[in-house]
């Protein structure tokens, strides 16, 4: 079985305190052990940017926050650029490309656990693919709801693991993923 990791939107955006509490500090670490792994096995190891088309935005093309973090590093292979929440929706086409190499297990790790690491997910699953999602690899942020309620950051990463597990993907945590 031939395997990619899909590090989605490592960004420095996320480091503005704009965004507000976050959970997972090891999130970045993990990231990079994974990067690590599947380099020295020889697996594929995919970069997503968000590349944001709203004005003003930190993850703007054209602003610092845009850039990688210094986690993200080396080259890719494969670097896919996006402006919503799947990289299976951004240029090039994620799916092609990883069908053209016979890769049908992913791994998903980075930034927002419950935006675009779940949609992801959700999406890679739904294409056939076996996907590993690596909940102490992402992070997210608190959010608030419609009802004005907010929710803790730590919260919605459980929920997104309930959501995906079992359904859309299997939930690991890096260690163990790592001793496969």
């Amino acid at each position: 079985m031939s395997e990619a990791l899909l590090v989605v939107d490592l960004q420095r955006a996320f480091d503005e305190p704009a965004w507000g509490p976050r959970d997972n500090p090891e999130c970045e670490a993990n990231c990079a052990r994974l990067i690590e792994d599947f380099r020295e096995r020889g697996e594929t190891v995919v970069f997503v940017r968000h590349d944001s088309v709203e004005e003003g935005s930190p993850l703007a093309p054209d602003h610092p926050g845009n850039a990688l973090k210094p986690e993200a590093a080396g080259e890719p292979d494969l670097l896919v650029t996006k402006h919503v929440n799947s990289a299976f929706l951004g240029e090039p086409d994620l799916d092609a490309w990883l069908s053209e190499r016979g890769i049908d297990r992913i791994a998903v790790c980075g930034i927002q656990t419950n935006m675009c690491c779940e949609t992801t997910a959700r999406m890679g699953g739904n294409l056939g693919y076996d996907v590993r999602f690596v909940i102490d690899a992402t992070t997210t942020f608190d959010h608030t709801g419609p009802d004005g309620e907010t929710y803790p950051a730590e919260l919605l990463a459980r929920v997104t693991a309930a959501n995906l597990d079992g359904e859309f993907a299997t939930v690991v945590r890096t260690a163990d993923y790592l001793k496969r």
